[in-house]
């Protein structure tokens, strides 16, 4: 039995698993709603032993044990955040939680009122998505209506009319002839046909 086999330096590094970026976003931020609430229940227990010092004048804070995380979210509100949490795309993970942590930060809700802030932020962002897209489109559409409008104009422009050297005879053109032209008025210009 060789050195080799007892070490594991023959093996091919493990690779990152390819995960679908969906998935990994649903993770992400399902990972920090679960931690934004243990925040808020350490926070709230906090303030019940701030309150319960300030009421007795007596600190038992030492003697008491708390249970690791008291509130679950219940599981059908869980898959309807994680059904809108697939709905982010992975380019605004970084900033839904950034706004979810500043909206925690400056609300300081209630343990049950966390799941309701980050639903808000999701909607919130989902929105922006939306609008987003939409202005895309439009964009889209109103470059290619500008590419063929533009055709156009550079067909038009080459075609140039010039409406005092025609070599089509008309009628009005051959009883001119016949007359003298009158004078004009001094300020209007005189064209006449030079041929």
């Amino acid at each position: 039995m060789s050195l080799a086999s007892w070490f594991r330096w023959n093996e091919p590094p493990n690779r990152i698993s390819q995960r679908n970026p969906t998935e990994m976003v649903v993770e992400t931020l399902m990972m920090e709603l679960n931690w934004q609430t243990k925040q808020a229940e350490k926070q709230h227990r906090e303030r019940e032993n701030e309150y319960r010092k300030i009421k007795t004048g007596v600190d038992y804070g030492w003697l008491v044990s708390y249970p690791k995380q008291s509130y679950d979210i219940s599981p059908g509100e869980r898959l309807q955040l994680e059904d809108m949490c697939t709905k982010i795309h992975p380019s605004y993970c970084g900033p839904v939680i950034l706004r979810f942590r500043q909206l925690i930060a400056e609300y300081e809700p209630e343990v049950q009122e966390v799941s309701r802030l980050f639903r808000s932020v999701l909607q919130e962002a989902a929105e922006k998505i939306k609008e987003e897209e939409e202005a895309k489109k439009l964009a889209r559409q109103w470059n290619t209506k500008n590419k063929t409008s533009l055709s156009l104009t550079t067909f038009k422009s080459r075609s140039r009319i010039s409406p005092f050297i025609s070599d089509i005879k008309t009628i009005s053109e051959d009883v001119e002839r016949g007359t003298q032209p009158t004078r004009r008025v001094w300020s209007m210009p005189e064209f006449r046909n030079a041929k």
